[in-house]
């Protein structure tokens, strides 16, 4: 798969290199190369697909190109949960496009069919769950006495805040019926085997997709507990229904007992396939790992400092890191354009002042960073050593830009948005930043 990059005109060197890799990184966690090894036989009665997340047709139509070649006899049905835009052709599964990361009703019909499809399963039959980052927005499904708007007013406040990924989950798992592992409590006794391509740092199994299939550790009293941490205003209404409904199953519980789990793909293989690249080009690699958690402006100024250094030294050498940093909305009314990945590429410019000899890349690898379902939503942005400069010669203010969250704004303006369109997977941020060393 060659990933759609723009090839502008002025298009450096700098910038294919840093294309080439974000490239190798998206590429190691596409389905079609990641899947096929972890696929388990074909059982002796049905085999049925539950794909939720960003990834979920892709994942979907390679099981089902799997099973053409390797059990074309295989009795196979499913139903696929993903993003506007993320449809894949299939001929077995069933694909609804929902709304992420606010859920809206076609998200909420398909996770109704979804669990009710899960209860029909035999002890002959096979649950074959494939998830992917975006599930807990795309799989709603909330518990009595919470409305879709309720969850959609709540999914924005989160968002908003701060909090981490793993936090959000938390929240959301004690107020649904899929999440959780409540799916794997629709399902069984009937076995299941879940396959992941993980987004979260750590790769915890309870956070992706907020654990469908998995034990939950976590407890209401752990969300009560994150909603007033993070001063989410929670009406008296869904506070009853939290505490009103049961508790998630916990480890030990039978729904797990003939359930597999495993994750295909992640952003530390990600990030040590585009090591490679970079040092095949002979650059020198730091790899800061896939954990890198925090504001996404307090991050891009300790590593602008590392890449100065690196360049103080006279180094060829490329930063990669991976994770899910966040944005803190001070006043939602006036926040402008850009997400995570934008931000972070803004402030890291704020930081290096034009440093010669340091580009750099941020983006999400499922192509969409910071949008809402357009077509056009960027993946992140490119900086270059000239980005301020350019950004004054056109009367843009980049400190505005990131008082007010408009990083997309600027980036925009100076044509330097990456828009990839989406890649059918879905491994977290990737960013990397390119040094050739001080000018002299």
């Amino acid at each position: 798969m060659v990933l759609p990059f723009p090839m502008t005109p002025g298009f450096s060197a700098e910038r294919a290199f840093l294309l080439s890799l974000y490239e190798a990184a998206v590429k190691s966690a596409l389905p079609e190369i990641c899947l096929g090894a972890h696929l388990p036989p074909q059982p002796a009665g049905r085999l049925v697909i539950f794909a939720i997340g960003k990834a979920a047709a892709s994942m979907a139509a390679a099981a089902e190109a799997h099973y053409a070649r390797h059990a074309p006899e295989a009795a196979i049905s499913g139903l696929a949960i993903t993003r506007y835009g993320h449809r894949r052709p299939t001929r077995h599964v069933e694909i609804v496009e929902a709304s992420h990361p606010v859920p809206d009703e076609a998200g909420l019909a398909a996770s109704e069919r979804m669990l009710a499809m899960a209860r029909t399963l035999g002890p002959d039959d096979l649950a074959l769950v494939l998830l992917s980052g975006g599930g807990s927005a795309l799989a709603t499904l909330p518990v009595e006495g919470v409305s879709l708007e309720d969850k959609q007013a709540l999914t924005r406040a989160l968002l908003a805040s701060g909090a981490p990924i793993a936090n959000i989950n938390c929240v959301r798992k004690h107020l649904s019926r899929i999440k959780g592992g409540r799916l794997a409590e629709a399902i069984a006794p009937a076995p299941i085997v879940t396959l992941a391509i993980s987004d979260v740092a750590g790769d915890d199994p309870s956070v992706i997709a907020s654990g469908p299939t998995v034990p939950d550790p976590t407890t209401r009293e752990d969300a009560l507990n994150i909603l007033d941490r993070f001063e989410i205003e929670l009406p008296p209404h869904i506070r009853v229904a939290l505490i009103s409904a049961p508790e998630s199953p916990k480890p030990g519980a039978s729904a797990f007992r003939n359930a597999r789990y495993e994750i295909v793909a992640s952003g530390a293989v990600a990030l040590r396939a585009a090591a490679e690249r970079a040092e095949m080009q002979g650059c020198a690699v730091t790899n800061l790992g896939d954990r890198i958690e925090g504001e996404a402006r307090d991050i891009a100024a300790a590593h602008a400092r590392l890449a100065l250094d690196a360049r103080a030294r006279g180094e060829r050498r490329v930063i990669l890191s991976g994770g899910e940093t966040t944005i803190t909305i001070e006043d939602p009314s006036c926040a402008g354009r850009g997400g995570r990945n934008q931000e972070y590429a803004l402030a890291l410019g704020l930081t290096l002042q034009g440093a010669s000899g340091i580009s750099a890349l941020a983006a999400d690898t499922d192509g969409i960073d910071g949008g809402w379902g357009a077509s056009d939503d960027p993946a992140g942005a490119l900086l270059l050593p000239d980005t301020l400069a350019r950004a004054g010669a056109l009367g843009l203010d980049p400190r505005e830009a990131l008082r007010t969250h408009d990083s997309g704004g600027l980036f925009e303006r100076l044509g330097d948005l990456l828009r990839t369109g989406p890649s059918f997977t879905n491994v977290n941020d990737f960013r990397v930043i390119l040094i050739e060393g001080e000018q002299t």
